[in-house]
């Protein structure tokens, strides 16, 4: 099972503030509530130390990240592997009247039974910390 995930929020702020935040790899994991630990491993690459609750694993997954596509100021991929899963993310950023949408899409693969599910109750809140921690970095109210 796959399971696909995609949010759009808009934002009161300019595109290029909101592109520092989103292509920045650590700032975008931080937000994450299962990355207990991150390694920066390049400028576009890390590693994401990931704590999740399922069976045949009882430690830390480490998922080897790095952005596979760049489009300065407008769009980034990246993609994350490990032994339990793949992971792919999106982030397409707009200017549309005076606001900044930001689109994000994701899509993980498990290659151990729970980690779908795992993804599948969780990846929608993951989603509102990157929203709250990107308004935060922003100085935004917390409400869209």
């Amino acid at each position: 099972m796959t399971v696909r995930v995609e949010r759009t929020f808009e934002l009161d702020a300019p595109p290029e503030p909101v592109w520092e935040f989103i292509s920045d790899p650590e700032r975008r994991a931080r937000p994450i509530s299962a990355v207990v630990d991150f390694e920066l491993t390049g400028p576009e690459s890390a590693i994401w130390h990931l704590e999740i609750p399922v069976r045949f694993t009882d430690r830390t997954i480490a998922v080897e990240t790095e952005d596979v596509e760049r489009r300065e100021g407008e769009y980034v991929r990246f993609v994350g592997t490990s032994k339990v899963m793949r992971v792919q993310g999106e982030h397409t950023i707009e200017r549309v009247d005076g606001r900044t949408r930001v689109t994000n899409q994701f899509v993980v693969d498990g290659r151990v039974p729970g980690v779908e599910t795992f993804f599948e109750r969780n990846l929608d809140g993951e989603l509102d910390n990157l929203e709250a921690a990107l308004r935060d970095a922003l100085g935004l109210d917390s409400d869209p």
